[in-house]
């Protein structure tokens, strides 16, 4: 049993304001039939196989590790990262085509404008099109500043680059690839903010305003591009095993305590890992996903479900 509709939606915005708009194949939400045991019925559209994605600051850590989940499901891949990473970048997509996947590199630096639309029409052209943007490129004042890190000491040229790299370069992404998605069946944008988005933490000033800006981009965004059907996603992750991750820990006064304390509240007492974020990154993306528009998705080990630490309840 299938059904086959063009319902029609009242939108208002400065450009349609007052219309009506025919919600077109690119914006008509796949139907999924389950059957009440929960199989599927013939036709269903499942998975990512097939699916085009470019995924930033994905030469190592969160971003390496979706892009390999995303191959290993069927998903063409473009791995991009900074120039001084293109080693580890081209071997990131070797790994993926040596496994039976399809994967290839582009450098690009996602402060820069241009470099962000050349990415994007090169994958274009490489795949034939753009189906997923996940905007994984991030950074933390630690990596310029040290230790240095506080109100009073931290130069404000770190505070700038931090909140340059991670909520001004989404939405430059996003704005080079919105050509490409208005031509997918299945668009959508998955930006990673943290549990820094909604929760303060120590020598952490720029990087939870930036993380905070990209939650409520993503909002903005889901509210601007839902008339094309491109959706626009969050997650929030909490400490995961990245290089990114290990040099914070490496900066506190005390490292072995500091790593401790990063899981004290997690009811899931360890770091997560980069996988486990690959794995809700290509749920996102999925038709699956098709009802999921504007969500910050919290992927923490419940350290945010409540305000206890581990010790309380016997899981130190």
């Amino acid at each position: 049993m299938t059904y086959d509709c063009q319902p029609l939606v009242w939108y208002r915005s400065a450009t349609t304001a007052g219309r009506r708009v025919s919600m077109s194949r690119h914006n008509r939400p796949p139907v999924r039939i389950v059957s009440e045991s929960g199989n599927n019925k013939e036709g269903t559209e499942m998975g990512i196989e097939g699916m085009r994605f470019v995924i930033t600051g994905s030469a190592a850590g969160i971003g390496a590790a979706t892009a390999r989940v995303a191959a290993s499901k069927g998903a063409a891949v473009m791995v991009s990262d900074l120039a001084s990473s293109a080693e580890a970048g081209e071997r990131v997509a070797a790994d993926i085509r040596a496994a039976g996947g399809e994967a290839d590199f582009f450098t690009c630096d996602v402060t820069d404008a241009e470099q962000v639309e050349a990415l994007m029409a090169a994958a274009a052209e490489r795949f034939g099109g753009i189906d997923v943007l996940h905007n994984n490129a991030g950074v933390h004042e630690t990596a310029r500043a040290g230790e240095d890190t506080s109100l009073e000491t931290m130069p404000l040229e770190v505070f700038r680059w931090v909140v340059d790299v991670n909520a001004i370069a989404p939405w430059v992404c996003a704005k080079a690839a919105v050509p490409y998605l208005k031509e997918s069946d299945y668009a959508s944008i998955i930006n990673a903010a943290s549990t820094g988005s909604q929760s303060a933490y120590p020598r952490n000033s720029a990087y939870g305003t930036s993380k905070g800006g990209i939650r409520l981009q993503t909002q903005n965004l889901a509210v601007d591009l839902a008339p094309y059907g491109i959706r626009v996603n969050c997650y929030g992750p909490t400490a995961i095993a990245t290089e990114m991750v290990t040099r914070f820990v490496q900066q506190a006064e005390d490292p072995e305590a500091f790593e401790k304390a990063l899981v004290n509240t997690s009811l899931i007492p360890r770091l997560g890992l980069p996988s486990e974020v690959g794995e809700l990154v290509c749920f996102l993306a999925s038709p699956q996903a098709s009802f999921i528009n504007g969500a910050y998705i919290l992927i923490d080990g419940g350290s945010l479900a409540w305000r206890g630490t581990v010790d309380q309840i016997g899981l130190e």
